[in-house]
């Protein structure tokens, strides 16, 4: 036990901030603590998701259905009814389930991934989004106009603590590198919250600074490779806020594009997908120096939101919100390739399978 105990203080001052002093319990092991998504590297598929078929699922608000498109014919294979309002799609933690969130219609609807049919729905109310802790302990049910944060079982979604937020339009959240605790955007309040995982209690708030005549809307949010760094994509303020881990409310601003939305790091891991929804093009961020390295431009426009890569990294996929479709860019060549039509007001779709060991939640963000 002593020589245990040792390493693990070698191991702590050694790595990085953040990343594994005091690791959430039940958590599995970070591979790399550079680079917390290792285990996403292209074509790196578990055991679990190796067989399933590659499907794109898009989730229609208005249309009340998710649309499968087969992602190498580009061509659409299945139409899924849901209750009413689907907002997202989300991985499940153990990766044997995708959940849709009705949202209006207050039902998470289970789809198998490895036969493509939906399965029976369960009553949760609110679910504008869906969320894992890192240990696979509880699934957290983002409820946005219920002004909730409710931690439920991963499986069977019965309630095991509501935290009320102060905050309207809670919506995305990502973790810490070490798991210990999550940072959730309030998107109509400008204000980000810390919550400890384990404890599943608020531990911080924050206002963003406000940038131009319009208050600051924060939404989606991701960790850096080295977990050093979050970035939070401001819709209102057209870029997105950088801040250190170990300094919550401390931000620098980077310009992006106008209606900053989504945010995606790609399988090396080298760079960051910056979805500009009223822009209708997606930035490029290098995390080596958070420099804008590109700009790809939807021709004739578009309004890309959420989406996801390709199990082999070479595409991305991004719902076009309010144009009724789909659109795919190639990573390697830096370009628009196609525009699929789909239901109406495409929102949070995910591409499946992807690699990684686990999931927690939104549209797939994998470790």
């Amino acid at each position: 036990m002593k020589r245990l105990a040792v390493l693990a203080l070698v191991l702590s001052l050694a790595l990085p901030y953040s990343a594994f002093a005091a690791p959430l319990a039940g958590m599995p092991p970070v591979l790399d603590p550079n680079n917390i998504y290792a285990a996403n590297a292209a074509n790196n598929l578990s055991d679990v998701v190796k067989n399933m078929p590659e499907r794109v699922y898009v989730p229609n608000l208005q249309s009340s259905s998710v649309t499968v498109i087969d992602p190498k014919t580009y061509k659409i294979v299945k139409t899924i009814k849901t209750r009413s309002g689907p907002q997202h799609v989300v991985p499940s933690w153990d990766l044997k389930t995708l959940w849709v969130n009705d949202n209006k219609g207050n039902y998470l609807t289970p789809i198998d991934p490895m036969t493509v049919t939906a399965g029976k729905d369960i009553y949760v109310h609110d679910p504008y989004n869906l969320y894992f802790t890192p240990n696979g302990k509880y699934a957290i049910v983002m409820a946005e106009a219920d002004k909730e944060i409710v931690f439920r079982d991963p499986h069977t979604m019965v309630i095991k603590k509501v935290v009320k937020v102060p905050c309207q339009g809670v919506n995305h959240a990502d973790w810490s590198a070490d798991g210990t605790f999550f940072v959730a955007t309030c998107e109509f309040s400008g204000m980000i919250l810390k919550i400890d995982t384990a404890k599943m209690a608020i531990i911080g708030k924050a206002l963003l600074p406000q940038k131009n005549v319009m208050p600051p809307m924060p939404q989606d949010i991701k960790v850096s490779p080295d977990g050093k760094t979050f970035y939070i994509a401001d819709m209102a303020s057209n870029g997105v806020w950088i801040m250190p881990a170990d300094q919550f409310g401390k931000f620098t601003f980077l310009k992006t594009g106008h209606g900053t939305h989504g945010l995606y790091v790609t399988r090396d891991a080298k760079t960051l997908l910056i979805t500009n929804r009223e822009e209708g093009s997606v930035s490029v961020l290098r995390f080596s120096d958070n420099k804008l390295i590109a700009k790809w431009l939807i021709p004739g426009g578009g309004s890309p939101d959420m989406g996801n890569i390709s199990a082999d990294g070479k595409f991305f996929w991004v719902s076009g919100r309010y144009n009724n479709e789909v659109y795919v860019f190639n990573i390697e060549k830096g370009k628009f390739v196609t525009r699929i039509k789909v239901g109406k007001e495409p929102h949070g779709l995910t591409i499946w399978p992807q690699p990684g060991r686990y999931s927690l939640g939104h549209t797939g963000i994998m470790r």
